[in-house]
């Protein structure tokens, strides 16, 4: 009998947003090898200095230290530069006091620079140019691109010719759509050339998300992490991420309807319900199509599958076929990041030592496979549920051998093999992300949890 438990996944760990970061004093960092990554990254800072207006006597001389280090392609004091100013400033939460002149533009200028930076030199050039070029090049020029994880907004942002000429696309992160100043920043990139959401648009996505949640708290209806009470005084309040990025889909889908001209693409953060029905696969991204699609066809899954095979096999070798086992890729994943041997290995060292960009690229397929599993979800043809779910169960595996220890990954493949019945396979996923190395003391706390309900499960 199917086991149609759902298993809830923290939401924190499948943003992929800047939730934290340390000043660098120790290691240095990793020299770049591509001229083309270096040259371009030289243009960027070039033009995000220009941006925060960096000579200017208003502008911060925080800021202004932080660009002279990125000019010099110091990360270790582009990051160091960034910790310190990141503690005072009022988009975290943080014990210092809030410097309000880390805000709009200046504050996004030094935001973006630092997440190129962070990915360039913590992944290295290497694959931050293989990840950059193959999502540029996937998008037509004058499209809108919509970024979501640390890599997808901000490489994407500092690699693409020019960000605030929109060249070749427009870049709009999904994460901070519901913070004006955020807004503020993108008018003035962009304003006259694409409708970007006024405040009155914003101020109505809000009343709009508070009226739904509302009659669905009534209905008993939220979803997991939707924190929707009354107060005192009798007052509908909201808090929380899961409420946020509902309200973010919301204005997301404003500037969808407004641009109405424009191609869209996404590079998933938190899923959005209301793009699930437009969506398909489009190289390490999915386009946004402009009109909702009955099914995706076997021509799209099939180039989507030849698609990632290839990315996939300099870095992990050319063995993972829609037939692979399951206990092919887990014995995989413990030979190789837990047991380290390579013996065998036809695949890219260098890959199985990049962290950053394991986790990228794993991020990247786990999001294709939920959309898979969404369709899965959604179909009434026992034939059509199967083809997806066939779909979503090979993406998943190629989620899980780019980056077993990926919280995110396991617990959509779990919640995808629980649906079916699997209940064995499903632990077997969880206890070999549970044995990885990253996911030993707290950061392997969810998924420990997930082994020992699953454990459950099957008595």
């Amino acid at each position: 009998m199917k086991n149609a438990i759902l298993i809830v996944l923290p939401l924190a760990l499948c943003l992929g947003i800047a939730a934290g970061c340390t000043g660098k004093n120790s290691t240095s960092p990793q020299a770049m090898k591509n001229s083309d990554v270096s040259a371009q990254l030289k243009s960027f800072v070039a033009e995000k200095a220009a941006q925060a207006k960096v000579n200017s006597p208003d502008t911060p001389q925080e800021v202004k230290a932080f660009f002279a280090a990125a000019q010099q392609g110091d990360w270790i004091g582009v990051s160091n530069s960034f910790a310190a100013m990141r503690v005072h400033a009022p988009q975290y939460e943080h014990t210092g006091t809030n410097d309000m002149r880390l805000r709009g533009t200046p504050w996004q200028t030094v935001m973006e620079t630092w997440g190129t930076f962070d990915a360039v030199f913590e992944g290295g050039d290497k694959y931050a140019a293989l990840y950059a070029d193959e999502i540029i090049k996937s998008i037509p020029p004058g499209s809108i691109y919509f970024g979501g994880t640390d890599p997808g907004r901000f490489l994407i942002t500092g690699m693409e010719k020019s960000q605030v000429n929109g060249d070749p696309f427009y870049t709009i992160s999904q994460n901070p759509l519901a913070d004006s100043t955020y807004l503020a920043y993108l008018r003035q990139m962009y304003g006259g050339r694409i409708y970007v959401p006024t405040d009155k648009d914003v101020q109505k996505c809000f009343v709009d998300y508070m009226a739904d949640a509302q009659k669905r708290e009534q209905d008993g209806k939220l979803k997991p992490g939707e924190d929707v009470f009354t107060d005192a005084d009798g007052k509908v309040q909201v808090s929380g991420e899961v409420s946020v990025m509902e309200i973010n889909g919301l204005i997301a889908k404003v500037i969808f309807d407004q641009n109405s001209s424009q191609q869209f693409y996404v590079e998933e953060s938190f899923p959005l319900d209301w793009m699930y029905p437009y969506l398909e696969p489009n190289g390490i991204i999915m386009k946004l199509n402009r009109q909702p699609l009955p099914e995706l066809s076997d021509a799209i899954v099939q180039r989507d599958e030849d698609y990632w095979s290839g990315l996939m096999a300099p870095m992990i070798g050319d063995w993972l076929k829609p037939g692979t086992s399951l206990d092919d890729v887990t014995n995989f994943a413990t030979k190789v990041y837990v047991n380290h041997d390579l013996s065998g290995f036809t695949g890219d060292e260098d890959f199985v030592r990049d962290e950053f960009f394991q986790k990228a690229f794993s991020k990247e397929r786990s999001a294709i496979a939920g959309l898979y599993a969404w369709r899965a979800g959604q179909a009434t043809d026992p034939a059509e549920k199967k083809r997806m779910e066939d779909a979503a169960d090979f993406a998943f595996r190629q989620a899980l051998v780019l980056c077993p220890y990926s919280p995110e990954v396991v617990f959509r493949y779990v919640n995808l093999l629980m649906s079916e019945g699997r209940k064995a396979s499903a632990l077997q996923v969880a206890e070999t992300a549970a044995a990885m190395p990253q996911l030993q003391g707290k950061n392997g706390a969810a998924v420990r949890s997930l082994v020992k309900t699953l454990q459950r499960i099957r008595r």
